[in-house]
């Protein structure tokens, strides 16, 4: 795998090689064919733009994606179109804070573990990172914080997601656990923080968009890994090319795009998009339209329980008499699905569905299930799960909060009966 990965990465390096050569060489008509005097290092002459990757953070995408905002790039799938059993590409969701990086030197890219709970600092290129230590494939759940927010009530700021702020891809990568341990950490150390190369929206210098973290225990676990591929290839651009750290069951805003740094912490990493309300839900339930204080919020950390209805597509018409063959995805954070179970009638009697195990802990798992309707006319199908703890998906919205976070309600989807 790795040979083919190498394969991939040279091809990518080739195609950015050749674009930066014919950039130059359109700048050489600009400026007359030929640049007289030496040019101070780091300096970039007028008529040379970066490559412009934001402006390209689409490209590859299905055209059936949905785009929430450009400006930075928010975009979903729908429901039907996160069928497959591992999500690909192109149908992957996008929730950037800022803007994806101008120029992206892999050949040069580097990783430093450094902060107060480290014992020394230490920076990895990305070969030393896969020759130096053993590597890992997982397929894991990433799944936006904000996703469903659509579905509350009152509205809240912030992109209306509605159900396709989730993936399960294939990542692969080497666990952050061994790269700590290689660096080594202090006894105090109760946190990590990310830092990547995303360029803030203000395009003021240095300015960092988004710096997340997570308990040094969530990130000692086996399934945190710094990946560099995303399904048997380098991971594409506007998904963190060409290095991420990927934490599954938790906000996917963790799992830190472009990544260059991090930082081990002997407190909670303070970060942007740590503090105020970010991925912050209300300790206490509290009224609809109600906004406490700031230090009545905690952070949000395992994502909950939620399925997914991913076949047919809502608004299906079936013949009267026939079978309707259901499946989709379900997920619970860090915990394992137990039940799942669909409903014709609103939720006034369940069925149970066949359930799969998840591939590895933290994936998504599958589920079919064959419902038949007693006559003709309208119906919603409805899916619940039930994580490995008990608690279930609520048919409608869940606690109201003033971000609008984790809206795990139960999916559905209208059928016609003709």
């Amino acid at each position: 795998m790795n040979d083919n990965l190498n394969k991939n990465s040279m091809r990518v390096n080739n195609r950015r090689n050749f674009l930066k050569k014919s950039v130059l060489g359109v700048v050489g008509s600009v400026l007359s064919s030929e640049i007289v005097y030496a040019l101070p290092k780091g300096y970039v002459p007028l008529g040379i733009h970066p490559l412009d990757n934001d402006k390209e953070a689409l490209k590859g995408k299905s055209p059936e994606m949905v785009v929430l905002n450009d400006r930075p790039w928010n975009v979903e799938a729908p429901a039907h179109l996160l069928d497959d059993a591992v999500t690909p590409a192109e149908k992957m969701f996008i929730r950037n804070n800022g803007i994806v990086p101008e120029t992206i030197d892999s050949k040069n890219w580097t990783l430093t573990i450094k902060g107060e709970s480290v014992k020394s600092t230490k920076t990895y290129t990305l070969e030393e990172l896969k020759k130096r230590f053993k590597v890992h494939t997982y397929q894991l759940t990433l799944e936006c914080g904000g996703n469903g927010r659509a579905g509350y009530f009152p509205s809240t700021s912030g992109n209306q997601w509605t159900q396709g702020g989730i993936s399960c891809a294939e990542w692969t990568g080497v666990r952050l656990k061994d790269i700590l341990a290689d660096a080594g950490i202090k006894d105090d150390a109760v946190y990590i923080g990310y830092y990547g190369k995303d360029i803030h929206p203000s395009r003021e210098p240095g300015k960092v968009v988004i710096s997340r973290g997570v308990p040094i225990k969530k990130a000692l676990e086996d399934e945190t890994l710094i990946a560099w591929a995303m399904n048997g290839k380098d991971i594409p651009v506007v998904h963190g090319y060409p290095l991420r750290l990927v934490i599954g069951g938790w906000p996917a805003s963790v799992s830190g795009k472009w990544l260059h740094t991090i930082a081990v912490r002997n407190k909670v990493h303070d970060g942007p998009k740590m503090t105020g309300k970010s991925y912050k839900v209300p300790i206490e339930p509290v009224e609809p339209g109600v906004d406490p204080p700031e230090d009545h919020f905690r952070i949000i950390e395992s994502m909950p329980v939620k399925s997914l209805i991913t076949y047919p597509q809502t608004g299906a018409m079936l013949e009267q008499g026939k079978t309707l063959q259901l499946r989709g995805h379900a997920w619970a954070g860090d915990l394992e699905v137990k039940n799942l179970e669909v409903s014709t009638d609103f939720g006034a009697t369940w069925q149970k569905a066949q359930l799969q195990a998840p591939k590895n802990r933290l994936a998504w798992q599958h589920w079919t299930a064959d419902v038949q309707f007693p006559r003709k006319g309208y119906y919603e199908v409805w899916a619940r799960a039930t994580d490995s703890q008990g608690v279930s998906q609520p048919m409608v919205m869940p606690q109201w909060n003033p971000e609008g976070y984790i809206n795990n309600s139960c999916h559905r989807i209208a059928v016609k009966i003709v």
